[in-house]
This record gives C-alpha cells, structure tokens and sequence, in this order.
C-alpha cells in the first residue's frame, strides 16, 4: 500500500533539490539553471496561493508553461525549463516526499536546434591577426583553438598543470581529467606567454598584471573585443572549441579519440558535427591536427 507523504513546502524541497545537485557534483552553471527556473515556477504557484510542493497538479505546470509563452520565451528556453521541472519533480518522488509525478503529462514543444558557429579559415586567421600584439590572449587563443577546452577549465589550468607538449586538464564538476596533446602552435604561443608572464606566488597558469587569476569574464570579455576587432560576426568564446571539434573531424581524426579530447560524457556529442562538415579522408586517426 502506497503511503501519502507529508506536507513539504515547495521552498524546503526545492533546498533539498539544490542540495543534491550540489552532493552529485552537477555543474554550476546546471543547478544555477535550475534554480533559477524552479523559482519562476514558485513564484508562479505562489501567485495562485499554491505553496506546498505535494500540491502541484499537471495543470498548474501546464498553466505556467502556457503563461511562460504569453511572456516571449522560445520553444528552447520553454524546454529546458520543462526538462528542469521533469527533473525536479523526479527527485520528489525518488526522494519520497512526492506520490506521483505531476510532470510526466508535460511535453516539450518543437524547435530547430542551431548549427554549431564554426570559424572559418579566413576569420580564425583573422582573430589571430587581431590579437597578434596582445601576447596573453594570443595564447589563451591558440590553447582554446588547438584544443577545444573549454573556458572554464582553461582558467584553472594551473603552472604545474603545463609541459612543452602537453596539458592537464583538472577534473571539474562534471568535466573530466585528461591530458591533451599541444602542437606546435599551441606550444609556441604559451612559451611566448610564459616569458611575459608576471612572476608571481599565484600559481594560475593566466593571470593579471596584478597576479591575480584571470576569471572566466575577463577571458570571455577580451576574446569578444577581438572578436569585433576581427570584423567576426555573431561568434562567442566557445565557438573555437565548435572550430576545433569540427575542424578535427574533417582532418580525419577518430570521434572515439575526439570524444575523450573534448571531455564528452556521450560519443554522439562529438558525432553532431559530422553534420556540419564533409570528411575528406577515408581511415581515421588518432592524431590531432592544427588550424
């Protein structure tokens, strides 16, 4: 016999929620999204005098996905706030201060999925230009467009985490720990930077004048200014890691190889973009190659 559960309001499972996602080490970027969405939500059910998370009826979720609608957001922002309440209300119930889960009726609208920006040849070559006399972000340039990184690991890189041909990667959140290859216009451009680099006790690899780290901000904030110094439309810091993977790929490297490079949890994150370039070659390697 299945037994109700007690009262929880919706503000103390929504701590519990956070608290899990924290404990099972989700990304920041992924519990701030939650939260984030599940607030709007709360504020929503708030509105209609509903307050207790073991209240919540399907269509009290479909009023506010309707409401959601109304108010500008797309099909995409729409489903990823459902894909947030499915989750959220799957904890509910695998937690047991749910009997049922309101959720499951919900459906996520249709929308096209964008093609990855990758760089072309012309505008890599560009943004380097661009950024020639700026030795710092011509390294952290060449390092994200040579390894497909992402942002948020190569501001943690650490001085000891760096050889002439190679660096580690931290594991972090849910990023994986790996070694990447660099080749030898990644390696040229770092040892150009680390004969400028202040010698300072902080032991970031990127760090300001000041021997501060440099935050992910301030790598995305200067990388965007030569983005328009570039005369690069509609392109973002992490659009060199789209170039690398698909550049990768075109060259004949193996996805299987590809997917540990980059830190995909699943192959078919490195497999979309084989839609988006033609293989030329016919026997894959397991050899990066340069841009």
């Amino acid at each position: 016999m299945n037994t109700i559960p007690d009262p929880i309001s919706f503000e103390s499972a929504l701590e519990k929620f956070i608290a899990h996602l924290k404990d099972h080490r989700r990304s920041a970027a992924t519990t701030i999204a939650y939260h984030g969405d599940l607030r709007q939500l709360h504020e929503f059910l708030k509105e209609r005098r509903i307050t207790q998370a073991t209240t919540v009826q399907t269509v009290h979720l479909e009023e506010f996905i309707t409401n959601l609608s109304t108010k500008g957001y797309t099909p995409k922002s729409i489903s990823r706030k459902i894909n947030s309440l499915k989750t959220f209300f799957k904890f509910l119930i695998d937690s047991g201060l749910h009997s049922h889960n309101p959720s499951s009726p919900l459906t996520h609208p249709k929308y096209d999925i964008k093609a990855p920006r990758i760089l072309s040849e012309t505008e890599h070559k560009s943004l380097r230009d661009a950024a020639r006399l700026d030795i710092r972000i011509s390294a952290i340039i060449e390092l994200l467009l040579q390894t497909g990184i992402r942002i948020g690991e190569l501001a943690n890189i650490r001085m000891e985490d760096t050889k002439k041909n190679e660096v580690h990667i931290r594991p972090a959140e849910s990023n994986p720990e790996r070694i990447i290859p660099l080749n030898k216009t990644a390696s040229t451009a770092l040892q150009n930077y680390l004969s400028i680099r202040p010698q300072v006790e902080n032991d970031h690899l990127f760090v300001t004048k000041t021997g501060h780290p440099l935050l992910v901000r301030n790598i995305r904030t200067a990388i965007d200014r030569y983005f328009k110094k570039a005369g690069i439309k509609d392109a973002k810091v992490n659009d060199l890691r789209h170039t690398f993977a698909a550049h990768q790929l075109k060259s004949g490297v193996h996805p299987d190889f590809l997917t540990q490079i980059l830190g995909h949890k699943r192959k078919s994150s490195t497999e979309k973009y084989l839609d988006y370039v033609k293989i030329e070659v016919t026997q894959f390697s397991t050899r990066l190659t340069e841009l």
